[in-house]
């Protein structure tokens, strides 16, 4: 047997025996692993995790049972202190020597300190292990409430140790040397978006601060920068960059670089032809590659050249990546910097959604050559394929970003038109073809068979749409049911179970169960269920609190702090200079933060749970009802003045929005719904960014549909042209209950209609042509929801068994003294974390 040391228990040292172990020819070796942490590898790509919901052995990639059920020797707590390459052996700091005929070197890289004066005093941490983790939640326990942390490095790592320092509840700083965060991975705007996201969180950012020195007597207390200022904390973590761990190699006469790394071939192979180095302590073609897919295949190709030798490192390294920053997606792909005579820029900027979009293209369009996404990803995987596979572009490279302007809003087309090469998922370098094979020749039957197969979505998990995708078009090509069900508990879909329940009269979530399901349901199920009952019934939050999402549950939208945000509804955006004073009075008597929102509403932020039937009692009083903001429903229906005031307006907007508003409002649908009423084609009421506006041209109005703005804006596609107001109700009605019976659970129109088969041409014969026949018994279902509309605050102040639970204690009417608001221009805003 060939005896195979790897030393470094790290991600990919732990890949290398996990692909080594799968190979059929591992019978042929016996490992042998060292690391010198108390525990196998784990998932250092979520270590921030281990502050909020993951313990230690949940972070773990493989417990010490894998290794043995391989028989695999793992050493942890062990450190190699030495090796011999002519007697081929490794001694360890206990002595212990043990032969190879070949090594794995997999160190992985250490934290780079800068050498900073005081860097060695207490509280200056590195952000690198779960030890690390442990001795800041340890310290940070000790220092008094309002304590400051400050993190140095405005890199990816540093974002992530600025969140894990206010999970801790410290308030947290970034110091940055560079003028910009994430330097080698955002252009200046997307930097500036990504800063004014995490410093919205209460995240203090500090850009072009050379650290000079850091001060205090035996423990942390200020640092001070090379331009005269300073900055006090209590809390210092260092997350600079790193350095690759060569020590072993340079002690015993392995090749590294000059700036450190362990010099490797594309087979991996270092100086000496028996010792192979892979992951971050790995210098190839120059370069030291500090992300996890990278590490994983040369992982892969080490251990295909232990076995056949048959693959090599490609030439260059793709270094795109997706992640998720402090809340915020963040992805940059190819060169994402790059303009010139023959390539050119095309950016979107949304500063109110936080949205940045970048793509670089061939001025000829031919070509896409890289790009930054900053506050929405959902298009990086088709952004990705597109550049990786050099595939043509549409006519309009624009589309790639901002949606196409007609039907097809798919940027990709179909998944399946990719290669067979196209990489799906980077981390595990598992190819389209691979995927799709599984399941074309009876190896796997199912999204979680594919996943356990192949590892993709294993790594990042950024992957998951697109696998999911091939999966199901992949059983469709060969003529097998996919059905998208809601949950373990009901193997249904969403139209189905609305079907279900309409035809067995089915009314309570616990008759739901027990007649078309099984177990006691989940968090997600609940709220698809009660979502089904209030489509089909008219039924209110209130009939069914139990299975609401929280904010249903309670009326309102909570927020960061615990409190809650009251909107009451303001129709078409018009609004009484009476009302105005009550809701002026309201805010002032329970001291609530108050602010007009984009959809022509006043929102009234800091209510405390026990307050919200109080403040509903007088807003109703004055002839207000609930917005249903929080709800899955519709929210408003926004306004220009129309030709009542505008010189340029063409029909009377405002009472038409006004009229849409009140017919549709209450109406529960499978996630929020927006619309819009412009008065003239100047679009002040932006109709053409909702789920339906009208727009008002000669001879009537125009009607769109399936549009919205937020993290994916789409355009409203025209559905129909000057059209009359009945005509516009009869065409909303119809297409709102079509969209109510078959859209997925939290699936808006514009992607409900991206994955209607027929796109907007089948939607214009279902609702106007009437192809389906049933175009009257849909306006009739709709006509009686209309009948059923009750507003939820009102039943909740009229019902004493309703609002007994607007309390914070189940026991107690004592309310909660925890929370904390600080000023802000007059006003108040919570405490920041």
């Amino acid at each position: 047997m060939k005896k195979v040391i790897v030393i470094g228990n790290g991600m990919v040292g732990y890949k290398f025996c996990e692909k080594l172990a799968a190979h059929p020819d591992f019978e042929a070796f016996q490992v042998v692993v060292f690391g010198e942490e108390p525990r196998p590898a784990y998932d250092r790509v979520h270590l921030s995790e281990y502050f909020s919901d993951k313990t230690a052995d949940q972070l773990l990639l493989a417990g010490r049972d894998w290794y043995a059920s391989k028989g695999i020797a793992l050493h942890t707590s062990e450190l190699v202190t030495a090796i011999d390459l002519e007697a081929k052996t490794v001694t360890t700091h206990k002595q212990a020597v043990y032969e190879y005929d070949n090594l794995i070197l997999a160190t992985g890289s250490a934290p780079f300190v800068p050498p900073i004066k005081g860097a060695d005093k207490k509280g200056v941490f590195v952000y690198r292990t779960i030890e690390d983790l442990d001795a800041m939640k340890a310290y940070a326990a000790k220092l008094k409430s309002g304590a400051k942390a400050a993190v140095l490095g405005g890199g990816l790592l540093g974002l992530e140790a600025a969140n894990a320092a206010k999970e801790l509840g410290l308030e947290a700083h970034v110091i940055e040397f560079a003028p910009r965060l994430m330097p080698r991975q955002l252009d200046d705007a997307a930097s500036a978006m990504l800063q004014a996201k995490i410093e919205s969180l209460g995240i203090g950012i500090h850009l072009s601060k050379a650290t000079q020195q850091i001060a205090g007597d035996e423990a942390i207390a200020r640092m001070e920068f090379a331009d005269d200022t300073h900055l006090d904390v209590d809390m210092l973590i260092i997350s600079a960059g790193i350095r690759p761990r060569d020590e072993l190699a340079r002690a015993c006469g392995i090749q590294v670089g000059a700036r450190g790394g362990i010099v490797v071939n594309e087979k991996m192979k270092t100086s000496d032809p028996h010792v192979f180095a892979i992951g971050e302590v790995a210098l190839y073609n120059d370069g030291i590659y500090g992300l996890v897919a990278p590490g994983y295949e040369m992982a892969d190709v080490a251990v295909h050249q232990l076995t056949d030798g048959s693959k090599s490192m490609a030439a260059s390294i793709d270094m795109s990546t997706q992640l998720k920053l402090i809340g915020t997606e963040v992805a940059s792909f190819g060169d994402p910097f790059i303009e010139n005579e023959e390539v050119a820029a095309i950016t979107y900027v949304n500063k109110r959604s936080g949205i940045y979009k970048r793509i670089n293209v061939a001025r000829d369009g031919s070509r896409l050559y890289g790009g930054i996404l900053v506050g929405d990803s959902s298009d990086y995987n088709s952004l990705f394929q597109i550049y990786y596979n050099a595939m043509k572009l549409p006519q309009n490279p624009e589309d790639l970003i901002l949606g196409s302007r007609g039907g097809d809003s798919n940027i990709l087309g179909s998944v399946l038109d990719l290669p067979d090469t196209a990489q799906i998922c980077s981390c595990e370098s598992v190819s389209k073809g691979s995927i799709c094979k599984s399941i074309e020749e009876g190896t796997c039957s199912d999204l979680k068979d594919v996943i356990k197969c192949t590892k993709a979505t294993t790594g990042c998990g950024g992957c998951k749409p697109m696998v999911v995708d091939l999966v199901n078009e992949t059983l469709k090509s060969l003529g097998k049911e996919v059905k998208d069900t809601v949950c373990e508990h009901f193997k249904y879909n969403r139209q189905e179970l609305y079907d279900l329940v309409k035809i067995k009269q089915i009314k309570t979530f616990e008759e739901a169960l027990a007649r078309l399901g099984s177990g006691c349901g989940c968090e997600i199920c609940k709220p698809v269920m009660a979502s089904i009952f209030s489509s089909v019934y008219m039924d209110t939050a209130n009939k069914q609190p139990v299975i609401q999402d929280s904010n249903d549950r309670f009326l309102a939208n909570i927020q960061r702090n615990g409190t809650y945000s009251v909107v009451p509804r303001v129709a078409g955006g018009e609004i009484s200079p009476e009302k105005l004073i009550v809701l002026g009075e309201v805010a002032k008597k329970y001291n609530l933060y108050t602010k007009i929102t984009g959809g022509q509403r006043i929102d009234l932020f800091g209510a405390r749970l026990h307050e919200l039937p109080l403040i509903w009692k007088e807003l109703i009083e004055a002839g207000f009802e609930s917005g249903h903001a929080y709800g899955k429903s519709l929210r408003t229906v926004k306004s220009c003045v129309g030709s009542t005031w505008c010189r340029y307006g063409m029909h009377e907007s405002v009472s038409f929005a006004i009229e849409i508003e009140n017919r549709y409002r209450g109406l529960r649908s499978p996630h929020k719904l927006k619309g819009g009423v412009s008065g003239c084609i100047r679009e002040c009421a932006e109709a053409r960014g909702k789920d339906f506006g009208l727009i008002a041209v000669d001879g009537g109005w125009n009607l769109y549909v399936c549009g919205n703005g937020g993290a994916t804006p789409k355009h409203a596609i025209l559905l129909a042209e000057q059209l009359d107001d009945a005509t516009c109700i009869k065409y909303l009605d119809r297409f709102l209950m079509f969209y109510i019976r078959t859209a997925g659970p939290l699936v808006r129109t514009a992607p409900w209609l991206e994955k209607l088969d027929g796109g907007i041409e089948y939607l214009k014969q279902v609702v106007i042509e009437d192809s389906l026949g049933i175009a009257e018994e849909l306006e009739t279902e709709m006509q009686g929801l209309v009948n059923k509309y009750e507003c939820e605050w009102k039943q909740a102040i009229e019902d004493p068994k309703l609002a007994s639970r607007f309390k914070h204690f189940v026991n107690s009417d004592d309310v909660d003294d925890t929370l904390e608001f600080v000023s802000l221009r007059d006003q108040k805003m919570p405490r920041p974390w």
